[in-house]
Order: structure tokens, then sequence, then C-alpha cells
């Protein structure tokens, strides 16, 4: 009897042995079979992080990957470029992790509170999301008033407490029993998970995964290549604001010097090194291009065709600032949400304050070179004088003296005229002369004839 007892109870155990090694093997199985897409953000929040979001959550899906998650470190930056991220991961069909490793401030927060589930390390925080200027002093009620909206449908759709969140931009929120001064509202780790804001606290990556059941080698880090790199490189806006600098300082060099050269080279790269990243990045289309090579072409007209500076002119400078600001913001063809309205109203001031930045450094940079003997090796310094024999007149010219002909475009004050069959440069030396007018040469200088309307010199 004690025999078939004993027997019993080691089948017993053994089947308690063979399900708990079943279960294990199940569990490793499952922590195998997920796979997770890892994605770093631990630089200011600004259009190349809003590059390398995209391109994850994109391979995140080719791989078909059961978590993103997000390694978080960040102070904040700008708020259009979180708004991006934001509305990416509240879309994403793939649950999306973050862990803040220190830091989830002002943008960062915006971020961390659209997705599913947050975790942060000892010492963390998350929080102060108030929108401020360059200089850190915050920006008019209108602007966060925009920011409450987005924490606060942010948090809404995320399952956390919306009072909370906009109390993280606004100071004057008050929620009882947590804060009801006036500061603004930042959570600690612990705090975090007390008022639903945090999942746990972790130490790293490899405990969080751990305390998931997830298998650490299913994890898959982005790694992006050289190309990416540059295009991140590229669509910052400091090196954006140098681009236009180089566009329009490159534009007004060429302007100072006779026939084509370096300016005008570095104002064209200036522009491919532009428009190619926002072009790659699906920003800037076909006809934005073609909006700034129309906005060039009318400058030209107005400066070599047209004497004096007329409606040509200001359309090719507004074509040129429209198509630098539009090729920075996401649109199709020439319809814009308001959201979308209010980001290309920032770009285009921001290409404005560039433009200007760009032609008075320009201007600068032109009187410190040519204007002192500093840089004599850069321009031709001789001088060659009337008494030494040098002389710039031409005989031609001296015999159209006294001579009637008529202007053949309109004279504001310079332009040309005909005389017989020959056609001569002119400048008017009283106001301005219409293209057909009679006129009369009546002086020579500068390779320019200077002429008078005929009625003016009959009296």
């Amino acid at each position: 009897m004690n025999k078939i007892k004993n027997s019993f109870l080691l089948f017993l155990l053994f089947l308690g042995l063979n399900s708990v090694a079943e279960d294990s093997i199940a569990k490793q199985s499952n922590s195998v079979s997920k796979i997770i897409y890892q994605l770093n953000i631990q630089e200011e929040i600004a259009p190349p992080v809003w590059h390398k979001t995209k391109k994850a959550f994109a391979e995140a899906r080719e791989m078909k990957a059961d978590i993103i998650l997000i390694h978080m470190n960040t102070y904040g930056g700008q708020v259009d470029a979180a708004d991006s991220i934001r509305t990416k991961i509240l879309d994403s069909p793939i649950p999306v992790y973050v862990l803040i490793d220190n830091n989830a401030a002002s943008a960062g927060a915006l971020i961390a509170i659209a997705c599913d589930s947050i975790y942060m390390v000892a010492g963390a925080n998350i929080g102060a999301a108030t929108v401020v200027n360059q200089t850190g002093e915050a920006m008019p009620d209108k602007y966060q008033s925009y920011m409450r909206s987005m924490m606060r449908s942010t948090a809404e759709a995320t399952g956390r407490d919306p009072q909370i969140a906009q109390a993280m931009v606004d100071p004057r929120i008050v929620v009882p029993g947590l804060i009801d001064s006036t500061m603004v509202l930042t959570f600690t780790t612990s705090e975090a998970i007390k008022y639903g804001f945090c999942e746990a606290e972790v130490k790293n990556i490899p405990e969080l995964l751990n305390r998931l059941n997830l298998d650490k080698d299913a994890l898959k880090e982005q790694h992006l290549k050289a190309t990416d790199r540059i295009i991140r490189f590229l669509i910052h806006p400091m090196v954006s604001g140098i681009l236009i600098m180089m566009i329009v300082g490159g534009i007004y060099f060429e302007l100072q010097t006779p026939g084509i050269g370096f300016p005008l080279g570095a104002a064209v790269l200036g522009a491919i090194l532009y428009f190619a990243p926002h072009y790659l990045e699906g920003l800037a289309a076909h006809w934005e291009i073609i909006v700034f090579i129309v906005g060039l072409i009318l400058l030209a007209i107005e400066i070599f065709v047209i004497p004096g500076f007329g409606v040509s002119g200001v359309l090719g400078i507004l074509f040129i600032l429209l198509s630098l600001a539009l090729a920075t913001v996401k649109n199709i063809g020439f319809e814009f949400s308001l959201p979308n309205l209010t980001q290309f109203i920032l770009s285009l001031l921001y290409v404005s304050v560039a433009s200007v930045a760009g032609l008075f450094l320009s201007y600068y940079l032109t009187k410190k070179l040519f204007g002192t003997n500093r840089f004599g090796e850069l321009s031709l310094m001789t001088v060659q004088k009337n008494e030494a024999g040098f002389s710039i007149k031409d005989r031609h010219y001296s015999e159209m003296l006294g001579k009637e002909g008529i202007a053949h475009t309109v004279l504001r004050p310079s332009g040309k005229i005909k005389i017989g069959n020959n056609y001569f440069d002119a400048v008017a030396e009283v106001g301005f002369i219409d293209k057909g007018e009679t006129i009369k040469v009546v002086g020579y200088n500068n390779a320019q004839l200077s002429v008078v309307k005929s009625s003016q010199t009959t009296a």
C-alpha cells in the first residue's frame, strides 16, 4: 500500500515539475517571439529628431515589431516637432513604451505622455512644459493655451489625468492635494508613479525588459545610415539658417561684382543643400523649387533687363522667401490646414530673419574685405589714371554728342537708346524718359551716354 502511495506521489511530483518546465519554456518562447524596436531621443527636440522618429516607426512596421521602446533624456525643444512626434505615437498601431533616463522636460514631457507606458529611472523628472522663447522667457498666453490643450488631449488619449498634464504647462492651474502654488508642475519618479504618470521605477533597459518578461536578444536598436545623418544635419534649424544666409549673401555679393563668379556658385550650392534634404523628407515639392527658380529669374530680369527696381524685383524677392518657407512645411498643393498655416507663418518669419541677417552680414563683409587694404589681394588696387594715358572713352560714343534718337527702353534713369541703327547704354539727366520718346545726347561718362528729352532742349 505504501509503495502504491509513494509511486502516486512521485507521479504527481513529476507532473508538477513537467508543468513548471513547460510554463518556463512557454515564457521563454513568448519572450523570444516579441521584437522590441529601440528609438533613442537624447537630444533637443527639433526637425532632425522628427526625421529620426519617422524612420524608426517605418522600420518597426517593416520588421513587424511588437513594441517600440523610446529611450529618452531631453530638456525639450520645438513644439511643432514635438507635436508631430506625439501624433505619430498616438496613431501607432504598435504599442509605444518610454524609459525616461533622467529628463523628459517641456516638449519631452508631451512626447512621453503620448506613450502607452512610462517607466523612469531613480532621480528622473517629467514636466515643466511651459512654452518659452530663445531667452527662456515664457511666451504669451495664446502659445501656452495651445500647449495646455495638447497636454490635456494627449493625457485623455492615454488614460492619464488631463488636469495634472496641463498643470505642467500653466502655473495658475491648481490640482487639489497636489499643487496649489504658482509653480509649474514637475514630477519625480515616485510622484509620477503615485499619480499615474509612470508604471514603475527601473534601473535601465535590461531591467525593464526583465520586468516585462521580454528577451533582451529581441531588442533591435535603430542605426541611422550615413545619408540619414547628413539629412538630419542639414535640416537642423541652425544649419538651415546658415544656408539661407549663403543663398541671400551669395546673390548680394554677385550683384556687387561684374560677371558670374564664386558668390553665385555659393548661392547655388546653398540652395541645393537647403532644398535637397527637405525634398527627400517629403516637405519640399517640385512646384516649391520651381517657385524659387522663378523668383531668381524675376530678380535677374529686374536687375539686368529692366532698369530701376519695380514689380518684377519685388515679386522675385517674394517668390524666393515664400519658396524657402514653404520648403519646411508639410502641405498638399496650395491647401493649408490651420496647424500647417501656423507653421508656415513661423517658418516665413524664420526665413525673413535669416535673409535680413544674410544681407547685413554680406554688406558688412563687403565693407571689410573691399573697403580697406587689409585684403587687398582679393581685388585690383591699381588705379589707372587719365594723366598716365589711360581712358575708357570710345570715339564712337563721343561722336554721338548732340545727336537725337529714341528711347529703346524706359530710362529710370538708366536704360537703352537707339540712334540710327545703333543701340547705346544711356542715363537720363533729368527725371524718367518713357520708351519711344525722342531724346538728345548731351554728355558721355563711364561708357554711358547722358541724354535728355528733345523737348527739354528746345527753348
